[in-house]
């Protein structure tokens, strides 16, 4: 980043046109007759005449040089100081077995809920500045993915790894929302935020989803829930021993009022999403509703670049002075 700190001194420059044009006129060439042997009538000039044709150049380009530097030109790095608390956001994931189901579509081709997840969310996790966030994964169990971060990148790393049943084959609402505000409370924030997102309904863990839906509302946590996929049968792929991989539909059950309750609960809002538009909409929705208010404070360092006109005018205005004084000498 290129700056004058005194940009004014550069208005002086417009007298060196006026200079030169001033000593044009004053100076007039004077041309002195006297023959000479040479049968064009051309006198080569000397190397000391040429050289005393560019001494007023050394001059004015030393002057110039010189109202350069008195601007003081600079060159720095722009930075920036961004200070701010942050939303504390902790994505619970379900995992379970009918997140296999293969009822979304990305560029027309099919893939598992999961996947379709993994994009959104990924989406979602780069769109954030300044943010923690933490994941927790629940199946028939629900633990700590990866602890509040504003590591994106290694967010990123982790949500792509995820399997499904590495938490166990079923669905424990309950659980993971009370892992999610564990999560929350060991880093304080003014806004803290669990964005729960499931395909079925809650069957498993020791904890009952409305139980801490409470735990969540007292402690001043917001809860955002989303249905994924579709009610009814969806189609799975299977191994089959005898057949090999086929398409199978199986039932599947989604809870929607229970993610309605806990969602008003919370104050947060419920979500459905049975395609992946819907559901990068969904994450959209959420992106406008949680932003952080961020206080930047912006400031550059410079480093003066006057040396480089200095050094190179004092070598022109002392050469235009020796020589003007020495070889060059004029006699009225």
């Amino acid at each position: 980043m290129f700056r004058f700190a005194s940009p004014w001194f550069i208005l002086l420059l417009i007298v060196l046109p006026l200079l030169v044009f001033w000593r044009t006129r004053r100076h007039a060439p004077v041309h002195l007759m006297a023959s000479h042997g040479n049968p064009s009538g051309i006198q080569p000039k000397s190397l000391i005449l040429m050289l005393s044709a560019l001494l007023p150049v050394f001059k004015y380009a030393a002057l110039a040089l010189m109202i350069v530097a008195l601007a003081r030109p600079q060159w720095g790095t722009r930075k920036m100081n961004i200070t701010t608390e942050g939303v504390n956001i902790v994505l619970a994931l379900d995992l379970s077995g009918s997140m296999a189901a293969l009822d979304f579509k990305r560029d027309g081709k099919i893939i598992t809920r999961l996947d379709a997840v993994k994009g959104v969310v990924n989406d979602f996790i780069m769109k954030r500045d300044g943010d923690r966030i933490g994941m927790v994964v629940f199946g028939s169990q629900a633990f700590t993915q990866l602890p509040l971060t504003r590591d994106y990148n290694t967010i990123s790393f982790v949500l792509d790894h995820l399997k499904i049943g590495a938490a166990g084959p079923s669905t424990a609402i309950g659980d993971a929302l009370g892992i999610a505000f564990k999560r929350l409370s060991d880093i304080e924030s003014k806004s803290n935020i669990i964005i729960l997102l499931t395909d079925g309904r809650s069957n498993s863990g020791k904890l009952s989803p409305k139980e801490a839906a409470n735990i969540a509302a007292a402690g001043g946590v917001k809860v955002y829930t989303i249905g994924v996929g579709s009610r009814g049968k969806a189609p799975f792929l299977v191994n089959d021993p005898l057949l090999g991989q086929r398409y199978v539909y199986q039932q599947v059950d989604m809870d929607y009022d229970t993610l309605k309750q806990i969602a008003q609960k919370t104050g947060g809002m419920f979500f459905a999403a049975k395609n992946i538009d819907e559901l990068e909409q969904i994450y959209e929705s959420i992106d406008r509703l949680e932003k952080t208010k961020v206080e930047v404070d912006a400031w550059a360092e410079y480093n003066d670049l006057y040396p480089w006109c200095i050094i190179p005018a004092m070598f022109l205005l002392g050469t235009y002075i020796l020589l003007f004084n020495t070889r060059l000498i004029r006699i009225p």
